[in-house]
């Protein structure tokens, strides 16, 4: 057993003095300031109807009292971001059904509203369909196709607002694990953070226990949050997708979701202190 620690212990060493390799672009290739506004600009904006974001429990979407947890939330992940020069977020659960796909467009809304930020959204869950559900949205591709180059990236994506860039399925990918462990997947995303330079990169990624499709990406992640259902997934389940997790990347804290009995913790103030 302490063979098996040290082993796991120098591995997370490794991992955590591993630096990607960066994409190397010419002087001409390079990105001024207003081409990166033009590549946001130039994406269609989606719309989102009150009566979906109701049904779909967007709650951060406006802000107010029902936004207070998610914000919250979007700011301690903002604090851990800053103070380890992190990038890459990937939000994962031990089984499906914990709501991470609506926690995690809850807090790109919740981002969203701090201007000065750029984000952007991928969702490699792609056996799902998830957050194009709850977005509302329909279109052709997946991220699989976009990964694979069969469509670029700026002509798949959808921008909310100024500041938030939407990667969706339209359809289910039959091989995603190998699509996600493809080295055309860290690919992409170093193009992405060149041509759009995000603050924050989340992503919606496969539940741990399901299968070993996160299990061969969140290596390429800076870090992640755990999501549990409360009253639904098992302690023993929470602590050993915790373990597994810490082996791929940083644990950047575990998120009891769904839970009944939260008004009078947080927003039942708000507005009045």
């Amino acid at each position: 057993m302490d063979r098996l620690q040290q082993a796991i212990q120098k591995a997370r060493s490794e991992r955590a003095n591993r630096k990607p390799e960066p994409l190397h672009l010419s002087e001409e290739q390079r990105f001024e300031p207003e081409q990166i506004d033009d590549a946001w600009t130039m994406l269609p904006e989606i719309e989102i109807s009150k009566k979906i974001r109701v049904r779909n429990r967007l709650m951060s979407y406006d802000g107010g009292p029902d936004a207070a947890p998610y914000d919250m939330l979007r700011t301690k992940m903002l604090q851990q971001i800053r103070a380890n020069g992190w990038c890459r977020v990937a939000l994962t659960s031990p089984y499906s059904g914990c709501g991470k796909s609506t926690a995690i467009a809850n807090l790109a809304f919740s981002l969203s509203r701090q201007t000065e930020l750029r984000i952007v959204v991928l969702d490699f869950d792609l056996r799902r369909m998830g957050l194009a559900e709850i977005l509302n949205q329909t279109g052709t591709h997946s991220m699989s196709d976009v990964i694979q180059g069969k469509v670029p990236f700026h002509e798949h994506a959808r921008r909310h607002g100024e500041n938030v860039i939407f990667g969706l399925n339209f359809a289910p990918t039959r091989n995603p694990s190998e699509i996600l462990q493809s080295p055309l997947t860290l690919a992409l995303l170093d193009q992405i953070e060149e041509v759009y330079k995000p603050d924050v990169v989340l992503f919606d990624t496969p539940p741990l226990m399901a299968s070993d499709d996160s299990h061969g990406f969140l290596k390429n992640v800076d870090c992640a949050l755990l999501l549990a259902a409360a009253e639904k997934t098992n302690i023993d389940h929470i602590d050993l997708a915790e373990r597994q997790l810490a082996d791929l990347t940083n644990v950047m804290g575990i998120v009891l979701n769904k839970c009944r009995y939260i008004s009078e913790a947080f927003g039942h103030e708000y507005g009045t202190y």
